[in-house]
């Protein structure tokens, strides 16, 4: 009987435990769930401006897990696990109290407005995964805490106006495969403790006044997309950035770096796509192994001091669409310095080509017109380029803009160049062209700069030239033209700047020039005009 009152009582102990154990539970579920429900109100507290309604179901009338942009937990009920307001137009400050959605993993508040600091209570949530709080307003400095955060993939705060040091921490993230710091007012160097990050893809640190120079340590990490462009870094290219053989995009633009590149660049990075070495201090021979990476999408070279002869064999790619590598010292003392031209004939892609500013020498090859009817700039301006304008440029029906200015090409502008209908840029200054203006010009409506200034050109103005609506910049000057100045061109209300100098031009300076309202400067000094300065030009 004991020993049944004994089992008795232990089964009535058994039996309280186990129906009080539920309540327990359930009161604990409904404290969290309420801390959850109470940080998304005061986050919504923090908001001032809500363009879009994005919030406007964040009340009592439904359950928060389903109010717009929270992600809940499906197998811890009603716990916030996600918050993706990406691109609502929210104006405010993110409340500290997200520190408290202790189940949060990915949190994307990109494309608002933020203001104030990053919450350093974002620190504790030993969950996350995702932080992307990128193209918004916050400032102060990045909080240093994050780094407890060790489950962390991707951290994007680009484009805010966060300062100080990127932290030293940050490179015990070991987890990180994505870490964009862009478009922010950070100073200092770039921590070398960065290259722990063994699992890094993804590096943008663009446009911030770092110093110094690039860690060889990077070298250690995955990283296949790497931006440093637009600081002030210094030194050369680390040779361990060689090794990172999945290389997509090598964006190293507009800093001071120097030395010369890699020949093998090509070879080393197989998987590139796009290249940009602009605006540094590189010396020496262009990359002739470029046409090895055979999925090159753009390469930007421009602002340099690089040698020697454009790269060869760029046919093999063909998933080029943009080069530039104006303002080097491109050249060679054998004058065939544009056959590279022909193996970029009927290319599919090619969207973009300059090469203005260097020692090109040698015809100006035909085949340009054999360009793919999608590119849309040529840049080939002053060079030492001979022979003539061809006809067949009439083909390159999408060109916008076409720079053929301070070389010496001769022959006549041709007759056809009205075709070029989506032109808003046509330069060809300082050549020894000559003939008439080609009244097909009047054509090109989208017109914004003509310059055809200190050639050899002869006769009247185009009056036709006035159905150019859009011409701000308009330079004739240092050429041969006569007659009288068309009423209707000089009547123009878009342009800011007119140059007729330096011409034959005779009759006198018509009173439409008082219709230039926009004009910020007007040459007409050595031709033979006479009669009184118009009173209509104090307008």
């Amino acid at each position: 009987m004991k020993a049944f009152a004994s089992f008795f009582l232990l089964y009535i102990v058994v039996l309280c435990i186990h129906l009080w154990r539920p309540v327990t539970a359930s009161r604990s579920m409904l404290q969290q769930n309420e801390t959850d429900r109470l940080v998304l109100i005061a986050f919504k507290a923090g908001i001032t401006q809500d363009p879009l309604g994005m919030l406007s179901s964040w009340n009592d009338t439904l359950q928060f897990c389903q109010w717009s942009g929270v992600y809940c937990s499906r197998r811890h009920v009603n716990r916030v696990v996600g918050l993706n307001l990406f691109s609502y137009g929210l104006v405010g400050s993110l409340s500290p109290h997200i520190g408290n959605l202790t189940f949060l993993r990915t949190i994307i508040l990109q494309n608002n407005d933020f203001l104030g600091k990053v919450p350093f209570e974002m620190g504790g949530l030993f969950r996350l995964r995702v932080v992307v709080l990128s193209n918004n307003s916050f400032e102060g400095k990045i909080p240093t805490n994050l780094t407890n955060c060790s489950e962390l993939r991707e951290l994007n705060l680009i484009d805010s106006k966060l300062e100080g040091k990127i932290p030293e921490e940050l490179g015990s993230l070991s987890k990180l495969t994505a870490l964009g710091l862009g478009s922010n007012n950070l100073i200092g160097k770039i921590p070398a403790s960065l290259g722990n990050l063994s699992s890094l893809t993804r590096l943008s640190i663009r446009k911030n006044n770092l110093e110094g120079s690039i860690p060889e340590e990077l070298g250690r990490t995955s990283i296949d997309y790497i931006q440093l462009g637009f600081n002030s870094l210094k030194g050369m290219i680390p040779s361990s950035l060689y090794n990172l053989s999945n290389m997509r995009h090598f964006l190293f633009g507009a800093n001071q770096l120097e030395g010369s590149l890699s020949q093998d660049v090509g070879v080393v990075f197989p998987h590139l796509r796009g290249l940009t070495l602009a605006e540094n201090r590189f010396t020496g021979p262009a990359p002739v192994s470029l046409s090895n990476a055979s999925m090159l999408e753009f390469f930007f070279l421009l602002d340099n001091s690089f040698t020697r002869l454009v790269p060869p064999n760029l046919g093999r790619l063909q998933n080029l669409r943009a080069i530039n590598m104006a303002m080097n010292q491109l050249g060679s003392s054998i004058g065939d310095d544009l056959s590279f031209i022909d193996s970029l004939a009927n290319f599919t892609r090619l969207q973009k080509i300059i090469f203005s500013h260097n020692f090109l020498k040698g015809p100006l090859v035909s085949t340009i017109a054999n360009f793919s009817t999608q590119i849309s700039r040529i840049g080939l301006g002053v060079n030492q380029i001979h022979g003539t304008i061809p006809s067949s440029i009439e083909n390159l029906v999408n060109l916008t803009y076409l720079n053929l200015v301070m070389n010496h090409l001769t022959g006549s502008i041709p007759p056809n160049i009205g075709k070029l209908y989506k032109i808003q840029a046509l330069g060809l200054l300082g050549n020894k062209l000559s003939g008439g203006i080609p009244s097909s010009i009047s054509n090109l409506t989208l017109l914004f700069n003509l310059d055809l200034s200190s050639n050899n050109l002869v006769g009247d103005v185009p009056s036709s030239l006035a159905a150019c609506q859009n011409i701000a910049y308009l330079d004739l000057s240092n050429n041969n033209l006569n007659g009288s100045i068309p009423n209707n061109v000089i009547g123009l209300s878009s342009l800011v700047l007119l140059q007729l100098g330096g011409n034959a031009f005779t009759g006198v300076l018509p009173l439409e020039v008082g219709h230039l309202i926009n004009l910020i400067e007007l040459d007409v000094s050595d031709n033979r005009l006479s009669g009184a300065l118009p009173n209509a030009l104090g307008n």
